[in-house]
């Protein structure tokens, strides 16, 4: 018996628009005008009897059917590209798209991933930065690296690493500022990071400290910029391991209070689709960061 399929055009234009929440953005990627996605969305509901989005004047949201319906047809699409690439191209490296915070990429993964291009030459790795949190849902990654707390239906969390929090700051701003006990902050240029605003809370919070605002003094948008002005002898940043680990050892950083460092109440996850994580490039790449991860002290300590 033939299998009730409704016309492919109309699968992929719904598919491009539930991924994007935007007929426009749809018609972009697939070449094709803004009214010819909304005729082929039109003509999968009718042929489907169901209203899969709700249409506004600037913005479209899928229904309850709708929200039902795209993970099938995620799922479906991304497997037909796969089983493709397999048959075209079977001794092309697998792309692996992983997100990553830019300070974990550059202080972190970047300087070994050409270990893992060694024994993995079969996985190209493709790097993206981003501050904020994956939505696989809509963005085309793999998996990502982040920090927080397990959760997610959806999601496969492997526990990388749990870290503390400490300031850090060059000599120069040591001895100008006399920072003897974390009181001594007070008076003392603080760089705050404000993605991770509650950082700087949970450290204070942690010591007893009053007094402190580290949202007045200058602000980035990562850890890497914040430690890259400490360097400099712009203030005081906040710091985690591994990430300050060359600047201490060459004492181009000093901790001012190493007996005052408070536990990161979040922590590193590798994280993708469940529906993903059996796939081969994701579980190599799994295998390999966590045994790369076993072999740090500086995250060890």
């Amino acid at each position: 018996m033939a299998k009730k399929i409704p016309p492919l055009n109309a699968l992929r234009s719904f598919e491009a628009a539930a991924r994007h929440c935007s007929f426009r953005d749809a018609a972009d990627e697939l070449c094709v005008s803004h009214s010819a996605i909304s005729h082929q969305v039109k003509l999968l509901e009718r042929y489907l009897d169901l209203e899969l989005f709700v249409r506004k004047a600037r913005s479209v949201s899928l229904t309850k059917s709708g929200r039902q319906y795209y993970p099938v047809l995620r799922e479906a699409f991304e497997k037909i590209s796969e089983g493709t690439e397999s048959l075209l191209a079977p001794k092309r490296p697998k792309v692996l798209t992983l997100q990553l915070y830019s300070t974990f990429a550059i202080r972190w993964m970047i300087p070994r991933l050409s270990d893992f291009q060694r024994t993995h030459p079969d996985v190209s790795v493709r790097l993206t930065m981003s501050q904020s949190d994956v939505d696989f849902d809509h963005e085309e990654v793999d998996a990502c690296i982040r920090v927080g707390r397990s959760g997610g239906n959806n999601l496969d969390h492997l526990h990388l690493f749990s870290n503390q929090l400490f300031p850090v700051c060059s000599p120069r701003i040591l001895a100008q500022h006399q920072l003897e006990k974390p009181e001594d902050l007070t008076q003392a240029p603080i760089l705050q990071v404000y993605p991770s605003e509650a950082d700087w809370s949970t450290w204070l919070e942690g010591n007893g400290v009053q007094g402190v605002q580290p949202a007045a003094g200058l602000q980035f948008d990562s850890y890497d910029h914040a430690l890259s002005a400490a360097l400099q002898g712009v203030g005081v940043a906040l710091a985690m391991q591994p990430f300050v680990s060359r600047e201490l050892s060459a004492g181009l950083l000093v901790e001012p209070f190493p007996a005052h460092r408070v536990d990161n109440p979040n922590h590193w996850y590798f994280v993708t689709r469940k529906d993903k994580a059996q796939q081969p490039k994701i579980q190599k790449f799994r295998d390999w960061l966590q045994s790369a991860i076993d072999r740090d002290r500086d995250i060890a300590d």
